[in-house]
């Protein structure tokens, strides 16, 4: 089994919106999504055997900083290390683009996610009180920096 890369485009929209939808209990809008996929927005697509997809992140870029913006995996195909395979392409690609700083946010209960980019040597600097959604109220963003 192998992993292809591609760039993400407005023609992905269509195929990655129900992975964005089963991954997140707020998933994006296909407004927010399209509207982050061009200029300073970069991603990629990670398919399994040039077919199924195996999940996608975007970034931003601006004045030297990257943020990761979304990273997503089918639920299904969670716990295979495709989040990380994905990550660590956001940082290549984000060094690609001479970014010294990187950013994230990540809920607070995900905890999984957290160690993820712990282990990538992502630190907390900050929480962002109140910040994501839930099912009933709201819950707290950790905010995470990696310095190139």
């Amino acid at each position: 089994m192998t992993l292809s890369f591609t760039s993400i485009s407005t023609n992905d929209v269509e195929q990655l919106m129900p992975i964005e939808n089963a991954a997140h209990s707020h998933p994006w809008s296909v407004n927010t999504f399209s509207s982050c996929i061009g200029g300073r927005y970069f991603g990629e697509v990670a398919r399994i055997n040039n077919d199924e997809i195996a999940g996608f992140y975007i970034g931003e870029h601006v004045a030297g900083e990257a943020t990761l913006m979304d990273i997503c995996v089918p639920p299904a195909l969670q716990g295979n290390g495709y989040g990380k395979t994905l990550l660590l392409k956001f940082i290549a690609q984000s060094k690609e683009l001479n970014a010294h700083k990187l950013w994230l946010e990540v809920r607070s209960s995900n905890i999984s996610a957290q160690m993820l980019y712990i282990n990538q040597g992502f630190i907390e600097t900050g929480r962002r009180t109140g910040y994501y959604p839930k099912a009933v109220g709201y819950e707290d963003a950790i905010v995470m920096c990696k310095t190139l």
